[in-house]
């Protein structure tokens, strides 16, 4: 059965589809136009994924009052199409429909057209596809294309489709709003209401007590999902979800379960060594559409890069491993190179494509390479030890898969391993300087302001486990940018920045990962500045987001638009969600400033997600929340550092895996709370603390170290 005969099947039970996908979800829970033949309204954004369309011949409108207010005096349908500029299907339906006059004319005849690009809008794309997981069939991702009522009411959504379907969808909607359209309004209702339902905060009934045991049951419903072989979790395609495997490192060390390192090293090891690596260029793909991490969809995004630095940060600090510095510091280097800002601020991805094909910029014949590299040795033990196949390992053309048995390449050559190592990286510079004058991928170079906090706290994070000053000045001066062009006044916080214009208003994930990078900025530095900061978002974030009867909060705030549902989401994904951040970001801060008011929040949205983490089969989806609930189960250390040689004491226990500590102090006792009455004059001392309470000063970090040991 086609989609489209399916579409006519469930729209003629509808009522019957709507209620079983609502049941699923919640159990599951400017420039010249004159070289152009059509320019649209899109023309007068700044996102590159709108620009894209902006010479369509489809009528686009950006999503807003102007779009929405047509829709109504024409009396038409809405198509909302979702996208963001390193979508390789979003391009492949452009070329295919959204070029195409004869679809043009349909959806301008029929349709008032919208675009939106989810990175800019994430909560107008939650909307439209919580509609897709309860109207549509299969999976739901990007394009997203829904159907909507003139009043917004979505009454169905899919994804990719082929021109051919495509127009057919079109035709048969433009003619079902003519001939029935009671049937559609009564739809529509029915799906808004379930949108409310499964997106409405939910209250805390009763306190939820605490226990190790569901951080247990936790880490092992993970371990049985777990691909013990090849890491990620068991199918495919697999994405990298740093914070489940942030989650197994502290579970590791808090209970000294070596299953959970051993599946977190397989992980890493898989992810660095497949072709989800960039093994010339550093960073890493968005996902792996194989078991073994070997095929990627080659796109690059900024908030995986981020997140990823700070995971190999962490396993570098626990394991001392050589090859998890390397990533970390080759990933800096093509953020710092490829994703950074004159200013110092991260663009936000770059496109799997270029020259028409996807991978092309990453992929490699054999003919290629020895053109490079020559025809002798450098060019046979490089394609060996990067799996080259004669025909190509993907596609006619070769990802880069590291060799894992690195004992038969050094054995057939008979080279020593500083020999091999030489190679290969001689072999690497030369390509990598080949590379570079290929045609590169599209650059999405808007700055989003949850995406550029995690990396602010990516470079903290690398710079404490490898202490290399120019990551925390990069991070530093990220912050600055961060706070000169986007927090305005009294906290507000806007989402993106682009050609020196800032707009929107920030969402939840804003206000939640920018807390928590300026906290990481003070770990840094001890600046108090950026306590003061931090402290102003959450001020604003709990005024503006805060939902009346629940601790969680909602994902837009009060001053924005109201859309047909006001959303809560919890659920962590490849990005942890905006109320488990903020439920992290205001624990560590309320330690910070000793202040109950922000502590209490965040137990109490952990008490409220308790019964869901506890009984969830999908506990993937939980792992910031466990994250939190770990730091509330194992309390936090609050070490403070204060003399004149707070700088080599901090640097000395930085380095080292603390997961459960918060670092403070500085030259003198500051305005702190937690630093009062501990500057011993000539001397520096580092205080172990928990809840005020702090344990003999020692002067050495190892010392200290032992004190945090002993106290679990």
């Amino acid at each position: 059965m086609n989609r489209l005969n399916y579409l006519k099947m469930r729209i003629s039970e509808w009522p019957r589809f709507c209620l079983f996908g609502l049941l699923v979800l919640l159990a599951s829970c400017g420039g010249s136009n004159q070289a152009h033949k059509h320019t649209n309204a899109l023309v007068n954004e700044n996102s590159p994924y709108l620009l894209q369309h902006a010479h369509n011949p489809v009528n686009w409108y950006p999503w807003g009052a102007e779009a929405l207010q047509k829709a109504k005096e024409e009396d038409k349908l809405i198509v909302i199409s979702v996208g963001y500029a390193a979508c390789h299907w979003c391009h492949v339906m452009e070329h295919e429909s959204f070029e195409d006059s004869t679809v043009a004319r349909i959806m301008n005849e029929n349709f008032v057209a919208i675009k939106v690009d989810r990175e800019e809008r994430p909560d107008v794309d939650n909307i439209y596809m919580t509609a897709c997981q309860l109207a549509a069939e299969g999976g739901c991702g990007w394009p997203l294309n829904a159907f909507a009522l003139p009043n917004g009411q979505p009454v169905w959504a899919g994804t990719y489709f082929p021109k051919k379907e495509w127009l057919e969808v079109l035709k048969y909607f433009a003619d079902l709003y003519q001939t029935d359209r009671d049937k559609l309004e009564e739809y529509g209702q029915l799906l808004a209401e379930g949108i409310q339902s499964v997106s409405r905060p939910k209250p805390l009934e009763e306190s939820s007590e605490l226990s190790p045991d569901a951080l247990q049951t936790g880490a092992s419903a993970i371990l049985e999902q777990a691909d013990l072989q090849f890491g990620g979790l068991k199918g495919a395609p697999k994405f990298p979800l740093p914070s489940v495997f942030r989650f197994l490192l502290r579970q590791h060390v808090l209970t000294g379960q070596d299953s959970l390192l051993r599946f977190a090293t397989t992980t890493l090891d898989a992810m660095m060594s497949g072709g989800l690596y960039d093994h010339l260029g550093g960073g890493f793909a968005r996902y792996s559409t194989d078991t073994q991490w070997e095929v990627p969809h080659f796109e690059k995004m900024l908030y995986d890069n981020a997140q990823l630095v700070s995971l190999y940060s962490e396993a570098y600090q626990l394991t001392g491993e050589e090859a998890y510095k390397t990533v970390m510091e080759e990933t800096l280097e093509f953020i710092a190179r490829e994703m950074t800002s004159p200013e110092g601020g991260f663009y936000s991805s770059l496109d799997a494509d270029s020259e028409g094909e996807e991978g092309r910029f990453y992929t490699w014949t054999a003919e290629e390479v020895t053109a490079v590299l020559g025809e002798g040795q450098m060019a046979q033990v490089f394609m060996d030890y990067y799996s080259f196949h004669p025909g190509g390992n993907w596609e006619r053309r070769n990802i880069l898969i590291q060799e894992k048995n690195v004992q038969k390449i050094l054995d057939e050559y008979k080279l020593s391993s500083s020999e091999l190592s030489q190679i290969i990286a001689n072999a690497r510079s030369k390509l990598f300087t080949a590379r570079a004058k290929r045609p590169r991928p599209g650059l999405d170079d808007k700055q989003v302001t949850s995406w550029n906090a995690m990396m602010i706290s990516g470079y903290a994070h690398a710079f404490q486990a490898l202490q290399t000053p120019g990551y925390r000045d990069a991070a530093v001066r990220a912050g600055e940018l961060l706070q000169e062009k986007l927090v305005q006044d009294e906290g507000r916080i806007l989402r993106t920045y682009k050609d020196g214009q800032a707009k929107i208003n920030g969402f939840l994930d804003d206000y939640a990962f920018t807390i928590e990078a300026f906290l990481d900025l003070y770990a840094i530095t001890f600046e108090e500045k950026w306590l003061e900061r931090a402290e102003a978002l959450a001020q604003y974030a709990l005024k503006h987001f805060s939902a009346e009867d629940s601790p969680m909060l909602y994902y837009t705030s009060d001053l924005d638009p109201a859309l047909i549902a006001r959303t809560a989401k919890t659920e962590d994904n490849v990005i942890p969600s905006g109320n488990s951040a903020m439920g992290r970001a205001l624990l560590h801060l309320g330690t910070y400033l000793y202040d109950t008011t922000y502590t209490q929040r965040a137990r109490h949205m952990l008490q409220r997600m308790v019964g869901e983490i506890e009984e969830t089969t999908a506990p993937s989806y939980f792992s910031n929340w466990m994250n939190l609930y770990s730091e509330l189960t194992y309390p936090l250390y609050e070490v403070a550092i204060v003399g004149e040689a707070f700088a080599e004491r901090r640097q000395a226990l930085q380095q080292h895996y603390l997961p459960n500590a918060l670092f403070l102090g500085g030259a003198d006792e500051g305005s702190l709370e937690l630093l009062k009455g501990k500057l011993q004059e000539g001397e520096t001392f580092i205080y172990v603390c928990q809840n005020k309470v702090c344990q003999l000063p020692v002067q050495d970090a190892q010392a200290a170290i032992q004190q945090m040991r002993r106290g679990r």
